[in-house]
């Protein structure tokens, strides 16, 4: 009986080895993860809420290090030349690929540079305005606009970045609509609220998570929604597309977390799985409700898949534009 037991031992050793070689991976320093645009913006809120729960599980200090530039390809580039270790990441938006498809010269490439690890939701965009200008409502605006530019005052149009889904969508409906509006791009869209609330620009496209104090406030006034369907927790502004003006029909951005190509395997791995949990806290989940955010976690291949598609659809869009970057 003895010597049964030793052979089962025997026999099952071997199985021991590759199981113990599979230990989940563990950061032995702290992890950065890079937010390519300045503090206070809707990026940097998400990815600071993230990034407790993720030092919490990985046991490590996980650290938010904002690098801004280029219409956030500063800090994409950062993480693309970083280490494949896993100890730096990047937390970003769709200017990952807008930016290199309107700017052009783009030091990385969006899909072979990076490694999906997951998306962490969506969030409605919304034009909006100063409160102190007399326009109400959408076709108000666009009278109002039209008005100005004929007396030679046309209003100023801001976006967080130069090609960004605040620049082309505001430019185009700018563009249809003939509103004489003149551009001015900001380094986040934490800039972006500030120039508002000092007078210095006019109207734009901003997301409720950055805006919604001052929409609460007075302060700003929202017109339209992008896309086909309101923010359910803004349900009273209409689309652009209920308004009459064929902007943002069938837009959705993304939001997540990537990390460098060529990650291996065990380390991608871990990540994925720290994000997934992440996300899954109901907790984190009610955060973002109340951030206006819609939590919606895809897995790296259907986030990899997402990315290439937001891709395909800008590289339509913005084809032949005139974006006016200055």
């Amino acid at each position: 009986m003895q010597r049964r037991n030793l052979l089962a031992l025997a026999a099952a050793a071997p199985l021991a080895g590759p199981a113990a070689a599979q230990a989940p991976w563990q950061p032995d320093r702290p992890i950065r993860i890079i937010v390519p645009f300045p503090a206070g913006g809707a990026t940097d809120v998400w990815a600071r809420l993230v990034a407790e729960p993720m030092s919490e599980m990985l046991r490590v200090p996980v650290l938010i290090e904002n690098r801004s530039g280029a219409a956030g390809m500063i800090g994409a580039d950062a993480v693309a030349k970083a280490a494949p270790d896993g100890h730096t990441l990047l937390f970003t938006i769709t200017p990952l690929v807008q930016s290199p498809i309107v700017l052009g010269n783009a030091p990385y490439d969006a899909v072979r540079d990076f490694a999906p690890i997951g998306q962490m939701g969506t969030t409605t965009l919304i034009f909006m305005i100063r409160s102190e200008l007399p326009p109400k409502t959408l076709q108000e605006f666009i009278a109002f606009a039209r008005a100005q530019a004929r007396a030679g005052r046309g209003l100023t149009l801001g976006s967080w970045a130069a090609g960004s889904s605040a620049h082309v969508f505001a430019l185009a409906m700018n563009n249809k609509l003939d509103l004489g509006m003149t551009h001015v791009a900001y380094r986040g869209e934490a800039p972006m609220v500030v120039a508002y609330l000092s007078r210095e620009v006019d109207a734009g496209i901003n997301s409720l998570t950055s805006t919604r104090e001052h929409i609460a406030s007075g302060r700003l006034r929202p017109l339209a929604a992008l896309g086909d369907t309101r923010a359910a927790s803004m349900n009273d502004v209409p689309t652009f597309i209920e308004q009459g003006v064929d902007v943002g029909r069938g837009w959705s951005g993304f939001a997540g977390l990537l990390g460098p190509a060529n990650m291996p395997a065990p380390v991608h791995a871990r990540l994925v799985q720290v994000f997934r949990d992440t996300m899954h806290r109901e907790s984190i989940r009610q955060r973002l409700l109340a951030m206006d955010t819609d939590p919606a976690w895809l897995g790296p291949e259907d986030f990899g898949a997402a990315i290439i598609r937001v891709r395909d659809i800008w590289t339509e869009l913005t084809r032949g534009m005139d974006l006016q970057l200055r």
